[in-house]
């Protein structure tokens, strides 16, 4: 009876451990965590930008990996780039701001 206890515990600890390392962040795969926290940094930058008067009519697109926002798409002035990449800078978690939109001419 005793061997059999000992038995069940060490197969729930190594259960437990498999369990537990199945659930870590890999540099290829994010967290189910960090996907969360992306999408909201996401969101929110989408949201400010759509709520700022000079910007809300460009078509911007916004991705979030692991904090660092990636910007796109085509503007008129070198000004609403500047000013797109500011908004993003300014969302809290935002660690930092690819700004890849493009100047139409």
């Amino acid at each position: 009876m005793r061997k059999r206890n000992m038995f069940i515990r060490c197969l729930l600890l190594m259960m437990l451990a498999v369990g537990l390392a199945a659930c870590g962040s890999t540099s290829k795969q994010s967290a189910p965590g960090e996907y969360v926290d992306d999408s909201v940094i996401t969101t929110k930058v989408k949201s400010k930008l759509a709520g700022d008067d000079f910007l809300k009519s460009f078509e911007i697109g916004v991705e979030t990996y692991k904090g660092v926002v990636q910007l796109s798409g085509f503007v008129d002035t070198q000004i609403a780039v500047n000013r797109a990449g500011e908004i993003a800078k300014s969302v809290q978690g935002v660690s930092s701001v690819k700004n890849n939109l493009n100047v139409k001419k």
